[in-house]
């Protein structure tokens, strides 16, 4: 691993950061409704599943117990799905202490989304999911004139 488990543990954080201050830069109208073309998604469905992909990674490594759950899947507001990030990096950060080194080699069938694939994977998965998905929340600000965060300020 060139990463200790801390230190990858601070990158998903900083990125989590990033895709915060992407989303906060949103007007609440358009965070639930734009799209700039079909079968694109808005904004806010992306991050739903970001979230949803983190949580039942970092859940099924940590503690074995594999759950594809849409908790927030009703969330209709700005504020609430700000909360939603909240929650979830508080529960992650509370199974993260179950992850070992070794536990990310194990390579098992993928229970969500098939093949095989090992927990680190799981995890690069769900950092470059949050990151092409945040790629796609610029692109949707600048389309409606809003300048995005700076990339760089993490």
């Amino acid at each position: 691993m060139i990463l200790s488990l801390e230190k990858f543990r601070e990158t998903l954080d900083a990125n989590r950061g990033l895709t915060i201050r992407t989303l906060q830069a949103f007007p609440e109208d358009k965070l639930f409704t734009y799209s700039p073309v079909e079968p694109l998604r808005p904004f806010s469905e992306m991050i739903l599943e970001v979230l949803d992909v983190e949580r039942g990674y970092t859940r099924g490594i940590a503690l074995g117990d594999w759950e594809y759950t849409q908790p927030y899947a009703g969330v209709s507001s700005k504020a609430d799905l700000l909360k939603a990030c909240q929650e979830t990096q508080e529960s992650v950060r509370n199974w993260w202490h179950e992850i070992t080194e070794e536990r990310l080699a194990v390579v098992e069938k993928d229970p969500f989304f098939g093949g095989e694939m090992s927990h680190f994977d799981r995890l690069q998965y769900a950092l470059e999911n949050e990151i092409h998905h945040r790629g796609q929340g610029y692109i949707y600000l600048r389309l409606l004139g809003i300048e995005p965060p700076f990339f760089y300020e993490r």
